[in-house]
């Protein structure tokens, strides 16, 4: 906005001191057809006012006034490469005949990747003595584009895009496509006439995409324009923008709609403090879905489109928080991206040096939880041209993005790449699990959550859906996580998972039986945590112990025997007082947390009730364990 607001100074500014000078030129049909072209521009006629300039220069070329002019002309409509040579031959006629040519000459070079020779004239520029602070900034601005450029084209990066084909592109415009976790849906924006609408397309068994199909009618409508998408991880919530819709708060909101089976929920405006009356759009969402990143033009940025995140509380969403100077600058920053590694965030700009308009960068949040200075991406991947709306795969090693400058099928089309090693994410893996009752089979509508244990954070809280029963969450490498599934009227279930020294796992894929309570009935803790041979209960414990607790206090009717268990490795005796032990470790801090000690058993069994034969590792493992079993209800 502030560039725009810059281009629209330089021009009219030129025009006053033109109306006001001896002309250079001395044909009068030339300076009458200039004449007339100011005429034109009055009544913002600029097709009208270009045809009388071009008259002026067939019949003098050497009128300095009409080739600024027309220059102006091709850059106020973003044609640079037109409006360079009437700039040059303004300056070959007399350098110093308006300083201001060498700063929109340089801009204009810059936009068409001619990078040396606008370093020449932007240097010359900011010789000049008592430039305004706002032309001054600018000029350096893109002098740090040049000197950015000019070496980015010496150290090329790999780039070797590749077509998604005819079942995602076709002669209409594609673009902005977002993947969910497992990579096997990609959803994107389609331009037909003046309509945007959202498209669907499934990865095969063979990897191949399907034939693209109409997302919903409950999303897209014909009456306005659905786009800058973002898709949670387990592809069950779309978050997007919509325009001038009735129920809008400003002229771009951003909505949400549910995956209901096989078709999405009617659309919700999230409202304030998200959407204000300003401009909001082109949401991404964390990997836990509770933090949302966005672009808006509202007060309090730092100029232009800025890009600001809220995060979800207990209490809704917090006000938004502007993502701070090493994200964005006085210009534009758009098309956010936060990977599912939550921690590397991707987005383009004309406000960091670049190779001019919008590039691509990727910015990295310190261990201190702030944003580092990003990094632009390189070239080819960025040009002189505009670059933006580019996803991650959640592997991390391709990137999806639209061009219509690499050939295709028509207009812009969807190509994806393999991002260089340096540009990459954190490596993240992910858990894709499916609820079931244990007797009936049947899908079940249950809480699902991941925690770190190092921290015994949250890192996924959802619900899965009674009809599909499923559930998919992104997991960074290097830690380890605790997984636990419970429901009303059942028995929790528990899982863990070690993605300490991987920097690749692939992923996890789950069936959960949950059982109902019932006398008899029992189930392994599996986020239980001691050291070898102790029975102190480790931190990483607390977690599942809150729902054990939590469980108790749902189902006050119930009783519990708390059981440990060993392998049968070592002293008979000593394996029985250890197991017995750890049962009492655990007794003692449900006690000590609330729990009914009326409604609490303890025991050892040591190697008694092994659930696995002691012949390797893995299964000794398995029958080293605590449980707890139903014994009243």
């Amino acid at each position: 906005m502030r560039c725009r607001f810059f281009y629209l100074l330089l021009l009219t500014g030129f025009s006053a001191i033109a109306q006001n000078r001896e002309y250079t030129s001395h044909n009068s049909a030339a300076v009458s057809y200039y004449q007339k072209a100011n005429g034109f521009l009055d009544r913002q006629d600029r097709a009208n006012a270009i045809v009388q300039l071009k008259n002026a220069l067939s019949v003098d070329s050497n009128f300095i006034e009409a080739n600024i002019q027309l220059a102006d002309m091709y850059r106020s409509l973003q044609q640079p490469k037109a409006a360079v040579p009437h700039y040059r031959k303004a300056l070959d006629l007399n350098p110093n005949f308006d300083r201001g040519v060498y700063l929109k000459l340089g801009e204009s070079e810059v936009n068409i990747g001619q990078y040396k020779q606008a370093l020449i004239h932007l240097e010359k520029f900011i010789t000049y003595p008592d430039l305004t602070a706002q032309n001054r900034f600018y000029a350096r601005k893109l002098i740090a584009d040049c000197n950015f450029s000019i070496n980015a084209l010496e150290h090329p990066v790999p780039f070797k895009p590749v077509n998604l084909g005819p079942e995602i592109n076709s002669a209409n415009d594609e673009y902005l496509p977002v993947s969910t976790a497992d990579e096997r849906t990609l959803i994107f924006t389609r331009k037909i006439a003046n309509n945007e609408d959202f498209y669907r397309s499934i990865k095969q068994a063979d990897n191949k995409w399907s034939r693209a199909a109409y997302l919903s009618k409950q999303i897209n409508t014909a009456e306005y324009n659905e786009g800058a998408q973002a898709i949670s991880q387990d592809g069950k919530y779309l978050f997007f923008t919509g325009c001038n819709r009735p129920d809008g708060q400003g002229r771009c909101d951003i909505y949400v709609s549910q995956r209901k089976g096989d078709d999405w929920s009617k659309p919700f405006n999230l409202s304030a403090p998200i959407n204000s009356p300003g401009w909001e759009s082109q949401p991404s969402i964390s990997a836990d879905g509770r933090t949302i990143y966005f672009v808006s033009n509202r007060k309090g940025g730092y100029g232009g489109y800025d890009i600001w995140k809220c995060r979800l509380g207990n209490k809704g969403w917090s006000d938004p928080e502007n993502l701070g100077p090493n994200v964005n600058t006085p210009y534009d920053e758009q098309s956010p991206f936060i990977h599912p590694d939550d921690s590397t965030l991707y987005f383009c700009s004309n406000g960091w040096p670049g190779l001019g308009n919008k590039d691509l960068f990727v910015s990295r949040l310190s261990h201190a939880g702030k944003w580092q200075k990003p990094d632009n991406l390189g070239y080819p991947i960025n040009s002189y041209g505009d670059e933006n709306g580019m996803s991650i795969s959640t592997s991390g090693s391709y990137a999806y993005f639209a061009s219509n400058s690499l050939g295709g099928y028509g207009g812009f089309d969807i190509y994806m790449f393999e991002l260089p090693p340096g540009a990459r994410p954190h490596a993240v893996t992910y858990v894709q699990g499916m609820i079931v009752d244990a007797v009936t089979k049947r899908p079940l509508e249950a809480n699902v959550e991941i925690v770190d244990l190092a921290t015994n954070m949250p890192v996924y809280q959802n619900a899965t859906t009674h009809n599909q029963g499923d559930f998919l969450a992104t997991l960074v490498t290097g830690r380890n996580y605790g997984l636990t599934i419970s429901k009303n009227g059942y028995l929790f279930a528990s899982e863990n998972f070690s993605l300490i020294g991987q920097e690749a796992h692939k992923p996890f894929n789950i069936e959960v039986p949950l059982n109902t309570i019932e006398v008899g009935r029992s189930a392994v803790l599996k986020n239980i945590f001691f050291d070898i041979n102790r029975y102190d209960l480790k931190p990483e414990s607390r977690s599942a112990l809150r729902y054990l607790i939590d469980f108790m206090a749902i189902n006050p009717t119930v009783s519990i025997e708390i059981s440990g268990h060993t392998d049968n490795v070592g002293n008979d005796k000593i394996n029985q007082t250890l197991s017995e032990n750890r049962a009492k470790a655990v007794y003692d801090y449900l006690v000590n947390n609330g729990v009914n000690a009326a409604k609490l058993k303890y025991k050892g069994y040591g190697k008694l009730q092994p659930v696995a034969a002691n012949n390797n590792d893995e299964n000794r493992a398995r029958n080293r364990r605590t449980e707890f079993k139903i014994i009243a209800k």
